[in-house]
């Protein structure tokens, strides 16, 4: 019998002062695995490089130091940035979007909002350049400092999503995915566009000129040709893209011209990285695989980041769109990622770059980690859902407390969630935590969100006057899902006083939850069939976020 791992452990006391709508929680405990269970060798490094939901990679390179930042989508504070000297060992330095002021999520759905980044660096400063689906389009951000903090946006008009940066000498130009110069032929028919930007002013400027009618071959119907970028090399204007979608079918391409308008003309070896045309039932496979970019290192080699997805079963996957790291190899003017035909490989040789040292927070392998709420606020990875109006925790004297907000499923509103990505397959989280439910329906414990109508709770409640332990869950869709409607798995009675454990095991798409009460373990539900919070049946493009929650109703 594999090991469960602990994913949850809430210390509650009834005893005390009633806290009402507030709940404190001490500590956060994590502990993750993978199922594949690899290990890099000597020289070697294992992928993905940053795991779990850590999608749409764009990175770039200032002398010696490498910068990441990855999409965010609703989730907030968003835009998380890496920072790296040899593209192995990242370490989270920021969030460039950190300030409610910035950008507003009111109304979004958790799958909405920013999308696939891109990071670059001019003359002294930063920049991101990105979307907001649903929040007024494209903007860009810039900072002197990657750490941050980062600029409120300048808005870009014009159509479309993915936008990235060419810099040529001191002029920018600004490429993204766009509707076509024609009517549509078929669904996900998009094009790829040019324009410059004037950085200086901030402002469009010039025509904009069509680089890239549908992908790589219009007479077979390319779908959503996306996350450009383009770079020059030996003469040559080379533009990369992400084609096929982001699930199975995910690929990248490749074009070059000799003007930077084109004609673009594709490699004849496309795709440059996909692993659509693998055996799906192959053991322990990596999917998806697309949304790259390239870096030349400052040794002149080239490698790419790009995302890619670990199914547990089939094309489920809890945790996420993950970054994954290749290197690139030139033959005949043209780049490969990887070969046609050849799966991912988990491990492969270090760049030829100087160590970053580990980091403090791994972001790759089996990892665990402690939240003791040291300080006076969250530490970098913590994310919430939408842009919260009026604050709703405090960090102080080694605690999290946290008032009510929205409920979960009310996407007009913030919900008082603050959460960690899943990581890992297997995985488990510890926390403490006070609270007295004041009335019926009040809860506080854990929450496990892919989206606002996919989600379970775990911990205390109030049913019918008697405070319990309960397991809620919400098995919807990522649009508006009022058929499938919060339901109560199981409850059980609190019939002591004291502290009392709740754990969750989580392995694969089955998870098993205990709680602890007067030192007797219990199970309140095993093996309860999870892939609600998978992509495959939730949708949208992010992972499960797991976190403390806390609401009282009105």
């Amino acid at each position: 019998m594999i090991r469960r791992l602990t994913l949850l452990a809430l210390s509650l006391s009834l005893a005390g002062p009633a806290v009402a709508q507030t709940a404190q929680f001490d500590d956060f405990r994590y502990q993750g695995r993978s199922l594949e269970q690899v290990k890099p060798g000597p020289g070697e490094y294992l992928n993905p490089i940053v795991a779990g939901y850590y999608p749409d990679p764009s990175v770039t390179r200032v002398g010696n130091d490498y910068y990441l930042v990855n999409s965010s989508f609703a989730h907030y504070p968003g835009l998380p940035i890496f920072h790296s000297t040899d593209l192995v060992n990242w370490t989270q330095i920021g969030n460039a979007i950190d300030r409610p002021g910035q950008l507003d999520f009111s109304g979004r759905a958790i799958s909405e909002a920013v999308f696939a980044p891109d990071i670059s660096y001019h003359d002294g400063t930063f920049y991101i350049v990105n979307t907001c689906v649903q929040c007024r389009g494209n903007f860009v951000i810039t900072a002197k400092n990657p750490a941050g903090p980062w600029s409120d946006p300048i808005w870009l008009p014009f159509e479309g999503i993915d936008p990235s940066i060419y810099w040529e000498g001191d002029r920018a130009y600004i490429v993204n995915n766009r509707a076509p110069d024609e009517t549509p032929r078929y669904d996900g028919h998009r094009a790829i566009w040019v324009q410059e930007y004037d950085w200086r002013a901030g402002k469009m400027v010039g025509e904009s000129t069509q680089l890239i009618n549908g992908g790589v071959d219009l007479s077979k119907k390319p779908v959503w040709i996306e996350g450009p970028h383009i770079f020059k090399k030996d003469g040559w204007y080379y533009l990369t893209a992400a084609e096929g979608g982001t699930s199975v079918n995910h690929s990248q391409v490749v074009f070059r011209s000799k003007a930077l308008r084109g004609p673009f003309v594709p490699y004849a070896g496309n795709p440059i990285l996909t692993q659509r045309d693998l055996d799906p039932n192959r053991p322990h496979p990596i999917s998806a695989a697309g949304h790259a970019e390239l870096v030349q290192t400052q040794n002149g080699d080239w490698w790419a980041t790009f995302l890619a997805t670990r199914p547990y079963a089939e094309d489920f996957y809890n945790i996420g769109r993950e970054t994954f790291l290749l290197p690139v190899t030139w033959k005949d003017g043209w780049p490969m990622i990887l070969e046609r035909g050849k799966p991912v490989p988990w491990t492969h040789a270090k760049p030829d770059l100087p160590a970053s040292p580990a980091p403090k927070l791994p972001t790759s392998g089996d990892f665990g980690y402690v939240d003791g709420f040291d300080g006076n606020k969250l530490a970098m990875p913590w994310i919430g859902i939408r842009t919260p109006k009026t604050p709703f925790y405090r960090v102080a004297n080694g605690r999290l407390s946290i008032d009510s907000g929205a409920p979960l499923g009310d996407r007009s509103g913030v919900p008082a969630f603050v959460g960690r990505r899943q990581q890992h397959v297997v995985a488990d989280v510890a926390t403490t935590l006070t609270f007295t439910p004041a009335r019926d329906g009040a809860r506080a414990g854990l929450a496990a969100i892919q989206n606002d109508y996919a989600y379970l709770f775990f911990g205390l409640t109030r049913i019918d006057g008697q405070p319990r332990i309960a397991l809620y869950v919400r098995e919807g869709k990522n649009t508006r899902d009022e058929a499938a409607p919060e339901r109560l798995v199981a409850s059980a009675p609190l019939t002591a006083k004291g502290p009392v454990t709740l754990s969750i095991h989580a392995k694969g798409g089955m998870m098993t939850f205990d709680y602890q009460t007067g030192g007797k373990p219990m199970t309140l539900t095993s093996d309860l069939d999870v892939r609600f919070l998978s992509t495959a049946r939730a949708g949208g493009f992010v992972g499960t976020v797991i976190g403390p929650y806390a609401y009282t109703p009105r």
